[in-house]
């Protein structure tokens, strides 16, 4: 009678071990697809920060504004007033 029951429990050694092979190997295959998705997902955000700074730099509001071409400044004179009309002119 102990040779029935060694060849079931060598049948369920046997199926354990097939058990664990496949399930390591599954879980193998999961890591390998889950890094694959996590690099993919990683590489979109890190472009999209790129091309954001990249839009807000250069046509957003911290693009540079540009810059006023340089137009001679009116010279004033001293004691002549810039302004159209004449004042009350007062005589002493």
């Amino acid at each position: 009678m102990a040779k029935p029951d060694k060849e079931r429990a060598e049948r369920e050694r046997a199926r354990v071990y097939q058990a664990r092979l496949q399930l390591r190997e599954s879980q193998v295959r999961r890591r390998r697809r889950d890094t694959v998705v996590a690099s993919v997902v990683g590489g979109i955000v890190i472009l999209a920060a790129i091309g954001g700074q990249f839009a807000f730099y250069s046509a957003g509001p911290g693009a540079l504004l540009p810059a006023d071409s340089p137009s001679p400044a009116p010279s004033s004179t001293p004691g002549v007033s810039s302004d159209p009309v004449p004042g009350p002119t007062t005589t002493p």
